[in-house]
């Protein structure tokens, strides 16, 4: 995770990148990877086989019937063979992976890549996710990425870099932006990108969810595998809900903006319910302001706590009429002066995901993504920052901050890693 690149990225060259990155086509060097005809089997492997991981390898397979999972990494043992016997059972013709391509520890993402596998999904805890993501295209392999890509911003960079060389290369980065593969949304941001709710004024965004899984610590486990086992409440790991969970309402908000990025931002947020030890250091609720050019704004609310009420919708305001779209109650609607509903077919935006990356693959024209990426990450981390620092917080900071998250000392099982304090608003400095 250390910062390896000093792209220099301002607000007008975002976009345009991430358009370029998106039209990556396939390059001399890698022609049997890229372009694969119908009928070469194409393998695959996966770092990470948590609950997310397996499902993008259900994904995966039932994407491209000429697709095999050949090699799997985790850092422990019993999450990679939970993960081989349940898509073993799902997928038994598709799965592959010899006893000598199963990896445990640290090093996976190493051995994983070292085999001659086409395709890896990278399902980690994405503080891990900068790091993996550059060995994979050094590698010279396509890439299935989870959101969020870093936690900090010398990821964010890293990022950057790292699929601006797969765009040399050839190679693709498929997003895990889950909500840009979904039919319905892709049709009512299309109807707000041709004018039907005329000029955005305003997005507003929740994903109010209860707290997820907790993991008790094992007497035998280290300072570094109870965090690990219980990343989600780490922001070294997981960047704190906004940047992982929420990130999915940042990155819509985006959309409706045409993708442009913010000027700036102030949040405010704090850690109420969830006060125990085993929550680790991040907090259960944020309120988020962006400021965007010409007076708009966008207003993201997130909240992980057990017994309040859950929603997951987003209201998008124009000059001319209102946008309304809550994706799990299939509501997509337009009010003002177009009426617009959707009723077009409905689509599993997870199986969709691959289904495209495959069929690009296919075609020799890889998905690269990885731009886009970063931009919502890097949405939702200045979030984080004006929230725990109580400091309205520009774009140009964000992307130039210096802070690193993860331990300074190389990760080893044995080595102290206490539990970060729990930022301060006020007191807590940007870097």
């Amino acid at each position: 995770m250390n910062n390896t690149s000093d792209t220099p990225l301002n607000r007008r060259s975002f976009l345009a990148r991430s358009a370029a990155a998106v039209a990556a086509t396939s390059v001399i060097g890698f022609p049997a990877i890229v372009r694969a005809d119908n009928e070469k089997t194409l393998k695959l492997g996966i770092v990470g086989c948590g609950g997310r991981g397996t499902g993008a390898l259900g994904n995966a397979l039932s994407a491209d019937k000429n697709v095999v999972l050949t090699a799997m990494g985790d850092i422990a043992r019993d999450r990679l063979y939970t993960s081989f016997e349940n898509i073993s059972k799902i997928k038994p013709d598709q799965v592959k992976v010899e006893e000598g391509n199963k990896y445990i520890g640290l090093e996976a993402i190493d051995q994983v890549l070292a085999t001659d596998i086409d395709v890896v999904i990278l399902t980690t805890p994405p503080g891990f996710r900068p790091q993996h993501l550059k060995k994979a295209i050094a590698a010279g392999k396509h890439v299935f990425c989870e959101k969020p890509v870093a936690v900090d911003a010398p990821g964010v960079r890293d990022v950057i870099a790292t699929a601006q060389e797969a765009k040399k290369k050839g190679l693709g980065i498929q997003s895990g932006f889950c909500w840009r593969s979904n039919y319905a949304e892709r049709a009512i941001f299309q109807q707000i990108k041709d004018g039907a709710i005329g000029k955005m004024r305003s997005y507003y965004g929740t994903y109010l969810a209860n707290s997820p899984w907790v993991k008790e610590r094992k007497p035998e486990w280290t300072d570094l595998e109870w965090q690990l086992r219980n990343w989600l409440y780490y922001t070294w790991l997981s960047g704190d809900h906004l940047v992982e969970q929420a990130i999915h309402t940042v990155d819509k908000m985006s959309w409706a903006f045409g993708d442009v990025d913010p000027i700036s931002v102030t949040a405010l947020g704090g850690r109420q319910q969830r006060i125990e030890e085993q929550y680790g250091c991040v907090y259960d609720h944020f309120a988020v302001s962006y400021e965007y050019p010409e007076g708009a704004r966008g207003f993201v609310y997130c909240r992980q706590q057990q017994g309040c009420d859950n929603e997951n919708a987003d209201e998008i305001i124009g000059s001319e009429g209102t946008a309304r779209i809550n994706g799990f109650r299939k509501m997509h609607t337009i009010e003002g002066k177009t009426s617009w509903k959707y009723d077009g077919p409905r689509n599993d935006m997870y199986q969709t995901e691959h289904e495209e990356m495959f069929a690009a693959l296919r075609k020799g024209t890889p998905l690269n993504y990885g731009e886009k990426l970063a931009h919502s990450t890097l949405m939702g981390i200045m979030g984080r920052m004006s929230a725990y620092t109580g400091k309205t917080i520009t774009w140009e900071q964000a992307l130039k901050s210096e802070e690193v998250l993860a331990p300074k000392e190389p990760l080893t099982w044995d080595m102290k890693l206490p539990t970060p304090p729990v930022a301060m608003p006020g007191r807590t400095k940007f870097f």
